[in-house]
């Protein structure tokens, strides 16, 4: 399963694109804006994206070029569009966008290039480990020397109004994307059970729409009557 992000300003193209690449057992986020498209590019860092080139704000080919100056471009981009030009197209492949469809977009062509896509992110070298943090290096180096013993941070802290039954533990001997998807669930399976299962005041709660988080706890498997039963 991959993490794609869909970029369109048409809400019909978007919700065509999540239902069949949802239905292929991919995570999927919609941009309606370059602005949005920006947010989800830091927040979620997909795996691609598939990005509209008219839109009422940025279009598709200057959010490239700035992704590509930024150093933002790590992920392949397939750009989309039903009028643009050739030279469009190829502005678009020379800043590095990986493939060009044009719009209406066939399945077979759309699920081709994703297939592609994904397979460059699979070919693609592992990044270097992150730096560590100077105080768990000094947790880790006291633990080394036999002075203290490295702390397990398996679980989520409880707050301090948060009883003890509802810390969450993880295992972290898996997928980086397997446990993003198990906070996630445990993440809204908390907030459902706290607005006994209000999707008015969960959506408001964790800035989703409706629609979105509708099919975001669909997608992770969220049980909404065993959540609405828990909050009671």
């Amino acid at each position: 399963m991959a993490n794609i992000l869909v970029v369109d300003d048409e809400l019909g193209i978007r919700e065509l694109l999540f239902e069949i690449l949802n239905d292929e057992g991919h995570a999927v986020e919609l941009a309606e804006n370059a602005a949005r498209a920006r947010e989800h590019r830091l927040a979620a860092r997909p795996d691609l994206v598939l990005l509209d080139i008219w839109m009422p704000d940025t279009d598709g080919v200057t959010l490239l070029k700035e992704w590509a100056s930024g150093g933002l471009l790590t992920m392949p981009v397939i750009m989309m569009s039903g009028h643009a030009t050739i030279e469009t197209a190829v502005e678009a492949t020379r800043i590095g966008a990986m493939a060009f469809l044009e719009k209406p977009i066939t399945l077979q062509k759309l699920l081709q290039a994703v297939e592609k896509g994904l397979s460059r992110v699979q070919a693609r070298p592992p990044a270097p480990p992150l730096p560590t943090p100077p105080l768990a290096a000094a947790v880790i180096g006291s633990a080394l020397a036999g002075s203290a013993p490295v702390p397990a941070l398996t679980s989520l802290p409880a707050s301090p109004s948060q009883p003890e039954s509802a810390l969450q533990s993880f295992d972290l001997d898996v997928p980086l994307r397997d446990a993003r998807d198990a906070f996630e669930k445990a993440y809204f399976e908390y907030h459902l059970a706290q607005e006994n299962g209000s999707m008015t005041r969960v959506a408001d709660k964790t800035g989703l729409e409706r629609t979105h988080l509708y099919r975001k706890l669909r997608q992770l498997g969220v049980d909404l009557a065993k959540t609405k039963r828990s909050g009671n």
